[in-house]
């Protein structure tokens, strides 16, 4: 969604003026259409109006201040509209970066990297989700929650709730606590997996059809990275065919030349 129906009354202006400031509007027009904030096909009387257009150049100004660059707000127009309304506070998103310089120690670039990857994190609450998740996720031992990438981003974003249905997974197939944090400490990629749909069927066949053991597991927490159809189980098959054991890391890790020229 684009920014292209915000309409206030144009005040009438002497012609001169107006057509000055019309100038000026057209060519700050052009640049929200060269930012993706507005689309480039929207026709007259969807553009802004001169007051809405202020508001919107005065958002971005504030997110320049705070390292966002010209390539991020078509991203960030898209996934995050509400940003370029007539009636936006930067207030209302200015906690989250102080709450990424402060509390998580992120450079302007970090910060930026982690927006521009999850831009729904601006409207998270800084002392009802953000803080409370940085914590959580420390106590477990989990690093480098500054790295920009998609995952911390995400991972950062999410309600420790939801953090802690993953412990209670790990605690109920036979992990203690300290094994639970510690595994994922070592893979925080598994907070976003689907317990019903993903783990659950993994732990299943590595338990059942593949007959390994939770020592295994916790030696391997990168096993629920794998793809149980396109990866886990057909080099289990074809392992299996030829009487093999492997420990899973070098089962799933190497590549599929290195793997298949290994056990013909």
């Amino acid at each position: 969604m684009l920014v292209s129906s915000l309409q206030l009354q144009t005040p009438k202006t002497p012609t001169p003026l107006y057509l000055k400031f019309r100038t000026s509007h057209r060519e700050n027009i052009r640049y929200l259409k060269a930012l993706g904030i507005i689309d480039p096909n929207a026709k007259p009387h969807n553009l802004p109006s001169p007051q809405a257009v202020d508001q919107v150049l005065s958002t971005i100004s504030f997110l320049k201040s705070k390292g966002i660059h010209d390539q991020d707000f078509s991203r960030l127009a898209f996934l995050c509209p509400q940003l370029f309304s007539n009636n936006f506070d930067t207030s209302e998103i200015e906690p989250v970066f102080d709450f990424m310089i402060t509390d998580l120690h992120a450079s302007v670039q970090e910060s930026r990297g982690l927006i521009v990857n999850c831009p729904y994190i601006l409207f998270s609450d800084v002392e009802y989700c953000l803080r409370p998740t940085l914590e959580y996720l420390r106590g477990l031992g989990v690093e480098k929650l500054n790295v920009p990438n998609k995952q911390k981003a995400f991972l950062l974003n999410t309600r420790v709730e939801k953090l802690r249905v993953k412990i209670r997974f790990l605690r109920s197939i036979g992990l203690r606590y300290e094994e639970a944090a510690s595994f994922c400490a070592r893979m925080p990629a598994i907070f976003g997996y689907n317990i019903d749909d993903n783990l659950m069927p993994k732990y299943e066949f590595l338990v059942g059809e593949m007959e390994r053991s939770l020592e295994e597991l916790k030696e391997f927490p990168q096993y629920f990275g794998f793809s149980l159809h396109k990866r886990i189980a057909p080099r289990h098959w074809h392992l299996k065919q030829r009487n093999v054991t492997a420990k899973l890391n070098r089962m799933l890790l190497w590549g599929n030349e290195k793997f298949y020229s290994k056990w013909k």
